[in-house]
């Protein structure tokens, strides 16, 4: 199996970090983000890895290169002009082939033991979701009592940024600008979607402040 990383968002809302440095290389102690998430791929036992990029693209080519240092294979898919989160991943399809493929985010810390995911058999996507952040408290998706993922439910969930998703999700859709959720709705509502809650350690980096807790949160362990 193969993992995309998700890395070409201009990171506006931790400006005036990203003006200069694009979010993925931003540091909690000595460990960028994306070198975090690369580890974690690793540890999955995962080799071939597609990695976005748009804003400073050149600066994380340069630093992740061919993934040798890190002992992955890293290819990438250059987007001249941003295509969001699905739009992104359709872009970069040609890299990824036929089968289902691990998504990231460069942007999210966490421990999720990656490697379950990967004996998962799925039909569209299998998503792992959280308890809802405080900025989105009405959440993204429910969980019915077999692990179907609903649009609605008696409690939301906020999709974790990990997933394993079919390429066949993509199929009939067109090169442009649209987020990941243009093509799980429809998956959703066709019940080709699974997902999983989990409680363990989870940081969506989006901002400022969102770094420096995580920094501090480190520096307590």
């Amino acid at each position: 199996m193969k993992a995309m990383i998700l890395a070409a968002g201009r990171g506006e809302r931790m400006r005036p970090l990203t003006a200069t440095t694009p979010k993925p290389l931003l540091k909690i102690g000595n460990t960028t983000l994306i070198e975090h998430t690369l580890h974690q791929v690793h540890l999955a036992g995962i080799q071939d890895v597609v990695i976005n990029v748009h804003h400073l693209g050149d600066q994380i080519i340069q630093y992740c290169g061919d993934g040798a240092a890190f002992d992955l294979s890293i290819r990438y898919s250059v987007e001249p002009t941003l295509l969001e989160t699905g739009g992104g991943v359709f872009n970069a399809l040609p890299l990824l082939g036929d089968e289902p493929f691990l998504l990231l985010s460069a942007d999210v810390w966490t421990d999720f033991p990656l490697k379950k995911l990967l004996q998962k058999k799925i039909s569209g996507a299998h998503v792992v979701l959280v308890d809802n952040p405080d900025y989105h408290r009405d959440g993204d998706f429910a969980l019915d009592a077999n692990g179907l993922v609903c649009m609605e439910g008696e409690k939301k969930l906020t999709y974790a940024n990990i997933s394993i998703i079919h390429p066949r999700l993509f199929y009939g859709e067109n090169h442009g600008v649209f987020r990941l959720t243009k093509i799980l709705r429809p998956a959703i509502e066709n019940k080709m979607v699974m997902g999983e809650c989990y409680a363990g350690e989870w940081h969506n980096v989006g901002t400022v402040g969102d770094l420096e807790k995580l920094v501090r949160v480190k520096q307590m362990r």
